[in-house]
């Protein structure tokens, strides 16, 4: 029996067995073995399985991956925010390949991938799915386009396939702490109060792997899916940004229901309509900042800046300016909504902010 089959099998499992208290230890071992199935039909076989065009140097500020069904304005968006040209038709399966584009937004150079169109059972290997896929684990965010008419089940069916190959979008990472041990025996521990798993199914799904000796300690009530996902240890958590695109083909009234909707926006490319407030989200999502560097007696450079994600420190900044920079700082003045005055006499711990202007100052 091939892998494929195991895994429908065990779908199909799940399916007819009954929640309850006396199935959830079964179903737990049902969820670790088809977790363990997929890793396997996930890794590359012996061929080669290398598509055209889907190798892209990784490049930019950030990536962001465009994924959706064939035909739903994919190469059209592309086409209309970077200056690449992607083959835009009507019919479906019009981008066969992987194609780059950028977005110079801000000052920051965003790498927008535009991929082919998936497709039920892409996460199998269906129309190229595995290559699009693998390029989506390396994305900083997922861009999901949908066609505003078609939205519910397109959706549904996208995020079940990225979910079996292990994408998990708009997920924290499950707080449990795993560490394999050689000896010892399994030492189970939580810091709160487990209602969702217990000793016992940690133990079944940790010998359903082989693994005997660990020591696990849960940080919050997680379940068994979570923990799956913390031995598996192959797991990707990406932000993803739902794009209702085609809404000059629904009622304002719809338009207006989608648009509520979390992670959510609305937009036509063809009439080009809330592109520029895209932009803005996008630029939020990928938590980048800008921060301008001034040197002693000039004013601040505002024609070049520093793109940097949220949450930077000082020292972040040194490394990007010059490597060795950080052996050599003394203090750093800083100018903007980070200090409590400006300039700000600050160490490398200081955390910066959006649009703050740094000057360093060497020993």
């Amino acid at each position: 029996m091939g892998i494929l089959e195991r895994i429908s099998e065990i779908e199909r499992e799940i399916s007819r067995t009954q929640k309850n208290k006396a199935t959830e230890y079964h179903l737990g071992v049902l969820k670790a073995k088809l977790a363990k199935y997929r890793a396997q039909l996930m890794e590359p076989s012996k061929k080669s399985e290398k598509g055209e065009g889907f190798d892209v140097l990784k490049s930019g500020d950030a990536r962001v991956a465009l994924i959706g069904f064939p035909s739903v304005g994919k190469s059209t968006l592309l086409s209309t925010l970077t200056k690449t040209e992607s083959e835009c038709a009507s019919y479906e399966f019009t981008t066969l390949t992987c194609i780059p584009g950028v977005i110079d937004y801000k000052g920051a150079n965003i790498q927008l991938l535009d991929l082919p169109g998936i497709i039920e059972g892409a996460s199998q290997g269906k129309g190229r799915g595995r290559q699009v896929i693998a390029v989506a684990r390396t994305a900083d965010l997922v861009l999901m386009m949908l066609d505003a008419s078609k939205q519910d089940v397109q959706r549904d069916l996208l995020e079940k396939e990225l979910e079996s190959v292990g994408i998990r979008l708009n997920k924290p990472k499950p707080n449990i702490y795993f560490k394999v041990k050689k000896g010892g025996g399994i030492a189970f521990n939580s810091t709160c109060a487990l209602t969702k798993i217990d000793e016992k199914m940690v133990q079944m799904i940790l010998h359903e792997y082989k693994i005997f000796n660990a020591e696990v300690l849960f940080r919050e009530d997680c379940t068994a899916d979570e923990l799956i996902d913390v031995i598996s240890a192959n797991r990707v958590y990406l932000p993803c940004l739902y794009v209702y695109n085609k809404i000059d083909q629904i009622s304002i009234e719809e338009v207006d229901r989608v648009a509520r909707k979390p992670n959510s926006i609305v937009v036509s490319c063809n009439l080009f309509l809330n592109l520029d407030y895209l932009l803005e989200v996008l630029w939020e999502y990928l938590a980048l900042i800008r921060v301008y560097t001034k040197k002693p007696g000039q004013a601040p450079d505002f024609n070049d800046c520093l793109i940097l994600r949220r949450g930077v420190t000082v020292e972040h900044v040194c490394h990007a300016i010059h490597r060795s920079l950080v052996g050599a700082f003394k203090y750093a003045l800083v100018w903007g909504t980070s200090t409590k005055y400006s300039p700000q006499r600050v160490g490398l711990n200081h955390v910066m902010d959006d649009e703050d202007v740094i000057q360093v100052v060497k020993k």
